[in-house]
């Protein structure tokens, strides 16, 4: 270290002068300076050399932590997150530019196992390891083994194949890939097999424009007539996979002909029918049907709110899936993470059935062996759990409208030990779902209080409407509505109260902003000698409330309900809209409509006007907004499935509204009417085949 220093004192010793020259004078250290200052640069300098590489060391280990199981985000764990590492130390480290998943590390010392469940003990295995925040799942997650593959990944690593991976740090060995059938070695592809069958599923990641071709040369070879799609296709505004079929008409990709027959969109998925042919230069193979069910519903972080929709979607996937077909395409992003977890749930509702427990850990095990790193995430794994208590709990409860008659005289004429109807049974799980209060706060702040008019109906915070805030003025933005999903669209409806006298103006100021054409009333402005509502429109002529006008521009008897045409005006910029208002007449406060028939017509007559008006949501409100707001939204749902599939499933439907907004259906008597509804919009079906 002492030559060093005496260099760098040599080295600094001249001086420039203003003429170029320079003297030695100027410079030169008094003798008795310069030991002393030696000393403590020798001393300085290892002490700042440590502090150098102790804080390198303290920066890199933050941000390996802060893209593991640690960063907590809104919605749950980060999930198929793309950064420029790995935190994987199996896997290389790539270039910044490139986008690779997080490959969540395993402690070296996690040999725990787990038995399976009996399914009498999984409503308490879930109750356990949900509390103190999944800790127990965490744990049961950590202990997993992270997969010791057999092979290499020589092929996948070549220089002509590097292109076609989606993530440099997911990639398949020599033995997982469909060489055999001269597919592509090098794409992401995994045989899975189920719970029984062998080759169940392929696992993917999500086709790039590079592979195209060769996805559906896969599809061709295999005989695959199923596709399940888990992603969207950007995500973050990030690339999470190339669109592989067309819009309309037909495309081909490489030897293979696809041909958009039919979509279908849903609330929760999308279908898409193709037909694909094989052209080789010579001649054309027959062609062949394809299905694509594209799950749409999964959130860009961690996992869906509930399980029901990820159930429905598995059900359309095991009745659409031919028997005759070839093995089931399953593929997310990078084929890993959400693929994992419908394979699992997949399995396990099989395992149900054949042995009444399940096995997560285990299977998991053992797939984990085909692919390492399966199941990406904690919140995805206790999301499988999720799912398997949903199912256990409530199991099928779809109907064909065929047996609606039969399901219906068994609800009504079943007697239980404690002389409780059958129906009153199917009601009461709903009524024991719990409410989430903790996911209330805005509707409790005490500015906000005022603004309900029930304070046991009040909306979750995360999917409340929300007003534009107004300026200089707090918690202007709160109005009591939530926004309910629809058969065939999210946020379709929005559930709200009864106006207010103090709230008009927010009603009008949430028709306006939102781009409402629809509202359906469903109480008397006052019932019982109580005041339901506040009447939020005129008379005849106009009415102004704050910065918006309402004029009544006609008023027409129907024979269950009146029909009102408004003209809405934002005042400050004079534009102006069109509403109409729909107000059922008929249903008291307590009990139903003596018939379901005209109920039945006003849904249609809603169906028809949001065909004309844009699709956007429609306002539905009773005094408080859940008993009769409910019951109409629920069989609006119904009555539309009905119509396109001829199924219905009342519990999961008005089930699914419960967790969106408390109390939706409030009565026992409002759900028997939703079966009879459906009962009578059957019995007179061609009368209302165009109600869409």
């Amino acid at each position: 270290m002492v030559p060093l220093l005496l260099l760098v004192a040599t080295t600094t010793t001249s001086n420039s002068t203003g003429n170029g020259n320079y003297t030695q004078e100027d410079v030169t250290f008094p003798s008795h300076h310069i030991l002393p200052t030696l000393l403590v640069l020798s001393l300085l300098l290892p002490i700042i050399a440590l502090l150098a590489w102790y804080f390198l060391r303290l920066k890199k280990q933050r941000k390996a932590v802060v893209t593991t199981v640690d960063k907590k985000i809104p919605n749950g764990i980060l999930e198929e997150q793309d950064f420029g590492y790995s935190t994987d130390s199996l896997c290389p480290i790539v270039p910044a530019e490139q986008q690779t998943v997080v490959l969540l590390p395993r402690s070296p010392s996690a040999s725990k196992t787990y038995l399976p469940i009996p399914l009498d003990h999984l409503e308490e295995k879930n109750r356990l390891c949900s509390a103190d925040d999944g800790k127990l799942f965490r744990e049961e997650y950590n202990s997993l083994p992270g997969g010791n593959v057999k092979g290499t990944y020589e092929e996948a690593n070549k220089d002509d194949n590097k292109e076609k991976n989606r993530y440099p740090n997911i990639l398949p060995c020599e033995c997982q890939t469909l060489s055999s059938v001269s597919c592509f070695p090098n794409d992401e592809l995994f045989f899975f097999q189920g719970f029984t069958e062998k080759n169940k599923f392929i696992a993917a990641q999500g086709p790039k424009e590079e592979t195209v071709a060769d996805f559906w040369r896969m599809i061709w070879e295999l005989k695959v007539a199923t596709v399940v799609m888990l992603t969207n296709l950007k995500e973050r505004k990030e690339d999470k996979c190339y669109q592989y079929w067309p819009d309309q008409g037909c495309w081909t990709y490489g030897n293979v002909r696809v041909a958009v027959e039919d979509s279908t969109v849903l609330v929760d998925y999308t279908i898409r029918n193709f037909c694909i042919q094989y052209q080789a230069s010579d001649s054309a193979k027959t062609p062949r049907p394809v299905t694509q069910l594209h799950f749409t519903s999964w959130p860009d972080f961690g996992v869906p709110f509930s399980p029901i929709g990820m159930l429905k979607f598995l059900k359309k996937v095991k009745a659409v899936n031919p028997p005759f077909g070839g093995p089931i395409v399953v593929h997310c992003s990078a084929g890993v993470g959400r693929t994992g977890t419908f394979i699992v749930i997949d399995a396990m509702i099989d395992m149900m059935h054949a042995e009444q427990k399940v096995d997560v850990f285990g299977f998991v095990s053992k797939i984990r062996e085909q692919r390492s790193q399966l199941i990406q995430t904690d919140m995805q794994y206790s999301f499988i759990y999720q799912a398997l208590l949903e199912y256990y709990l409530y199991g099928d409860t779809e109907l064909d409208v065929s047996s609606l008659e039969g399901h219906l005289h068994k609800l009504h004429n079943t007697f239980t030990d404690g002389d409780r109807v059958g129906l009153e049974e199917e009601f009461k799980k709903l009524t024991n779902m719990r409410i989430m209060k903790e996911n209330m706060r805005m509707g409790n702040l005490p500015a906000n209080m005022k603004k309900n008019r029930v304070l046991q109906i009040i909306p979750y915070d995360f999917n409340r409407v929300i007003l534009s805030m107004r300026r200089g003025q707090e918690f202007t933005d709160y109005i009591n509505a939530s926004f309910i999903d629809g058969y065939r669209q999210k946020d379709y409806f929005i559930a709200t109260q009864g106006p207010l006298l103090h709230t008009v103006e927010d009603f009008w100021r949430m028709v306006w902003e939102w781009k409402c054409h629809s509202i359906v009333m469903l109480t008397e402005l006052q019932e019982r000698e109580q005041d339901k509502c506040c009447q939020y429109w005129p008379t005849e002529d106009s009415a102004t409330y704050g910065d918006y006008t309402v004029e009544l521009k006609g008023d027409t008897l129907c024979e269950t309900f009146s029909l009102r045409d408004l003209v809405l005006t934002f005042v400050p910029e004079k534009q102006t809209r069109v509403i109409r208002h729909f107000h059922f007449h008929g249903w008291p406060e307590i009990g139903i409509p003596a018939e379901g028939k005209g109920m039945i017509d006003i849904i249609a007559s809603v169906q028809r006007q949001q065909q004309q008006s844009g699709n956007h949501p429609i306002v539905v409100h009773c005094s408080a907004g859940a008993g009769r707001t409910g019951t109409f939204i629920a069989l609006s749902n119904i009555l539309e499935r009905v119509k396109a599939e001829g199924l219905l499933d009342v519990f999961q439907t008005v089930k699914s509204l419960r967790m969106q907004r408390p109390h939706m259906v409030q009565t026992v008597e409002q759900y028997d009417f939703c079966y009879r509804v459906v009962q009578d919009f059957v019995d007179i079906f061609s009368d209302y085949a165009n109600f869409k």
